[in-house]
Formats: structure tokens, C-alpha cells, sequence
């Protein structure tokens, strides 16, 4: 059996892959191991729950708080919020645990669990095998310490969480953006209040689309995996950008005036030159991943700010952040991380930064985001391969030795598979658009035929 803990927590189909049963015994193993950790000692346990609209999150969440509860732990339910605002109330609350039943970007049918730990930080890899393995040792026998009578958990709903994120979010940006009209679309996803709230707070003429979450609509052909209809509301309305969020709100992609998609690679160097001009972009160093467009790297050479790149993954940006005390990091897929606001992506602060220094500078998006030149970049994902032999094929070795070859320096390739779902990732950079199709379908076509 793999393990069962991914780059963003525990994910797979809802009722299927994650069960009540598997998302109440994972609640009632976190709660051990935080307990023998001494994160509980000298207190009574509280963690903060909540989810996004998915209908299969209902019964999770039900599953989740009973674990924690008969584990000892007093639960605040803070209902349908963004990932990133159970991060914020976690730590605003000094609560020992947070946890967020979510699948993020992925379809309605999946749905994962991912914790918090105090402070409203990702738990570490050690701290997730460790649960892990107390949730399969009892899922072979061995028997739970139960409290009884006063010693169990208390149930109670927190319904401040909306206001209390809300006014966060208001009161870290740097200014308003009254006059600023904004289109936000919110993937019927977490952020189908809290975004258009906190934008109208600050002072724009907000225009929604994909706010009216029903637990079945979630991502389906909105939100920032499908921008066609954000792109052709900003120029209907005659916007001055749109910004769209996935299901969980912890990323954000832009699109401009015009319709055309501005990526978390062109946010992250609008940010890092608002940011090195306020004096927060400390180190004068920006935080991105091997994924990011070759552009962007070029692009903060040429304006004098250092580039440190990580693995794929926002956990591994965060990682490297903490480590160096670095203040800005993101991904490409527009995950982005403002970490003396934020301990995760947070989606609608990063669309309420980008919004911000539009109204602060009176130029356009495109006019901000032209800082950097995207190259072209084919991603093709290759499903229902074994995305495990990745690194072990000599064929799909080989094949990528001899892309590198034919795209010299003005190209690079990479090849990954997916943290979160069943699929190899082929990305090809280069400086013509029609090579790096050609090339990146040819080793699409060798995974398929090396893994399939």
C-alpha cells in the first residue's frame, strides 16, 4: 500500500479512496501523535475545522470532528472557508490543530484532508508518516486510548471565522483600490463570500461569477483552471483585471484588461518589485519552483532580485522561506506565499496585493505584468501510467536526454509526477512554441509507452 499522505495532505475520492472511516481514524491518529509530540501538554486540545462546499465534505467533516472529539480535542467548526483562512485561525487562535477537508483544484467526486499544525502551518513530513502509521496500527488492532465522561471533546460552531479572516485580509494590504472595477470568479469554491467581501471592503467595484456553490458545481469549468469565462466577463464589464480562484482559495490567477491570463510566475514579479519598493522583500530573494517559466528568471535577473527554486510543491517554497527567512515564494500555478501575512497560499490575498498595486501605481495589469516574457511552455499530463518508474525508465531516460540535446540552451524540460493526482506531468520550455509541442508530445508519447 502506498502512503497514503500526498504533497497536500490526503486526497482521492470521496466515498471511495476517503472514507468516513479513513478520515475519522486519520482525526483520531492525529490528535495521538500531536499528544505524544507534547504539542497538547499542560492544556486541553483545541483544533479549528473546516471545509470547502464539496457535498462529499459534509459527511467528512462530520467524520473528522468526531475523530478529534473522541480523541479528547475541543473543535471549532468554522464551516465553508478557504484553506488559507483555516491556516489564519488556527494561529489567530491558538488552536493546536487545524484541519481543512478539501480537494482544492481537483473535480467535485475527490476531496482530502490536510492539517495544520499550531500556528497554521503545514505539518511535517516526519509528523505525517507518524500519523500515518498510528492510523494503520490500529487500523490492524491495536486499540485507541479513549477518554471518557469530561475527558472528551467538545463540539461548538465559531462563527466569527468569516469577519475575523475578512478584516486580516483588509488590514495587511498596503492601500485601497477605490475606482478599481474587479471581476472575481470563485471556482463555486471556498472563496465565493470571502472574496468578493474583502474586495468590496476595499474599495472596488466587484463583478462575481462562479459564487454560487450548490457541493456538486465546484470547479466545473470556472475558476482558475478554466478562465474562458473570467476572461469574457472582465471584457464584457470593461473590468480592469478578474481574478479567479480554485476550489480551496489558495491560489489565484489574474487575467488583464484585455482577457489575456497573467500566471502566479508574472503575480510573483509584479509582488517582488511592490514588495523590494515597500522594503519587505527581504534578502531582496523571491521563492519559486523548477516550474517556473524561464522567463520569470530572466525577468528577476534583469531587475536585480535573487531567484531560489525548489522542488514542485508549495510546501517545498515554504520550507525553503522559513529556512532563510525569505518573505515571497509562489508557484507558477498561482499559489503564492506573502509569508508575514500568510503561512500558506492564500488565494484572495494575493489577488487583493496584485489589485492593490494597480490602484497604487494607476498603471494596467498587463502594463505591471509585462515586467517578464513568458517563453512557450507545453504541459501535457499523461494519465493512467505508473507515475512511480518515473525516475527508474531508461527509455523515458533516454528520451529525455535527447530532448535536452535538441533544445540546447534555449529550451529545458522537465519531467515530474503529479503529488496530488494519478498523472506524469511533461513540461517543455523553448523559444518556439511549435518545437516545444512537438517535443513535449513525443515524451508524452514515451511515458505512455514506458509506464503505461
Amino acid at each position: 500500500m502506498g502512503r497514503l499522505f500526498g504533497t497536500d495532505g490526503v486526497r482521492g475520492v470521496a466515498n471511495a479512496d476517503l472514507t468516513a472511516e479513513l478520515a475519522l481514524g486519520l482525526s483520531v491518529a492525529a490528535a495521538h501523535v500531536l499528544a505524544e509530540a507534547g504539542t497538547f501538554e499542560g492544556h486541553r486540545p483545541v483544533a479549528v475545522v473546516g471545509r470547502d462546499p464539496r457535498a462529499s465534505g459534509e459527511f467528512l467533516e462530520a467524520a473528522v470532528v468526531a475523530g478529534l472529539a473522541s480523541a479528547g480535542v475541543d473543535v471549532l467548526r468554522v464551516g465553508v472557508l478557504p484553506t488559507p483562512a483555516v491556516a489564519y485561525l488556527t494561529g489567530a487562535l491558538g488552536a493546536d490543530l487545524g484541519v481543512m477537508l478539501s480537494a482544492s483544484h481537483n473535480a467535485m467526486p475527490d476531496n482530502g484532508v490536510k492539517f495544520f499544525a499550531r500556528g497554521g502551518h503545514k505539518l511535517a513530513d516526519e509528523l505525517e508518516d507518524r500519523i500515518e502509521q498510528t492510523y494503520r496500527a490500529h487500523a490492524s488492532g491495536e486499540p485507541w486510548d479513549r477518554p471518557t465522561g469530561a475527558g472528551v471533546g467538545r463540539v461548538r460552531e465559531y462563527d466569527q471565522g468569516f469577519d475575523n479572516y475578512v478584516a486580516h485580509l483588509i488590514g495587511v494590504l498596503p492601500n485601497r483600490m477605490d475606482g478599481l472595477k474587479v471581476v472575481i470568479d470563485g471556482a463555486h469554491g471556498a472563496a465565493a463570500r470571502v472574496s468578493p467581501e474583502a474586495f468590496a471592503r476595499a474599495g472596488a467595484e466587484v463583478i462575481t461569477i462562479g459564487t454560487e456553490p450548490d457541493g456538486l458545481n465546484i470547479n466545473h469549468e470556472c475558476g482558475s483552471t478554466h478562465l474562458d469565462k473570467l476572461r469574457a466577463a472582465v471584457v464584457e464589464h470593461g473590468a480592469d483585471l478578474g481574478v479567479a480562484h480554485d476550489g480551496d482559495a489558495d491560489r489565484c490567477l489574474a487575467v488583464d484588461a484585455k482577457g489575456n491570463e497573467v500566471d502566479g510566475d508574472q503575480i510573483l514579479a509584479v509582488l517582488a518589485l511592490a514588495m523590494r519598493e515597500a522594503g519587505s522583500l527581504r534578502k531582496n530573494t523571491v521563492v519559486a519552483t523548477v516550474m517556473s517559466n524561464l522567463g520569470f528568471k530572466l525577468a528577476m535577473e534583469r531587475e536585480g532580485v535573487d531567484l531560489v527554486q525548489t522542488a514542485v510543491g508549495d510546501r517545498y517554497v515554504l520550507e525553503e522561506m522559513k529556512a532563510h527567512g525569505f518573505a515571497l515564494g509562489g508557484e507558477q500555478s498561482g499559489h503564492v506565499i506573502v509569508l508575514d501575512h500568510a503561512t500558506t497560499g492564500d488565494g484572495t490575498l494575493t489577488g487583493l496585493m496584485l489589485a492593490a498595486r494597480v490602484a497604487a501605481t494607476g498603471r494596467s495589469l498587463a502594463d505591471l505584468a509585462a515586467v517578464m516574457e513568458r517563453l512557450p511552455q507545453i504541459l501535457i499530463n499523461v494519465r493512467d501510467v505508473d507515475k512511480s518508474r518515473v525516475k527508474t525508465s531508461q527509455e523515458l531516460s533516454d528520451a529525455v536526454a535527447a530532448a535536452e540535446a535538441e533544445l540546447g540552451s534555449t529550451g529545458r524540460v522537465l519531467l515530474r509526477s503529479s503529488g496530488t493526482e494519478p498523472l506524469v506531468r511533461v513540461m517543455v520550455e523553448a523559444a518556439d512554441i511549435e518545437q516545444a509541442r512537438a517535443v513535449a508530445q513525443r515524451l508524452a508519447d514515451v511515458v505512455k509507452s514506458a509506464l503505461g
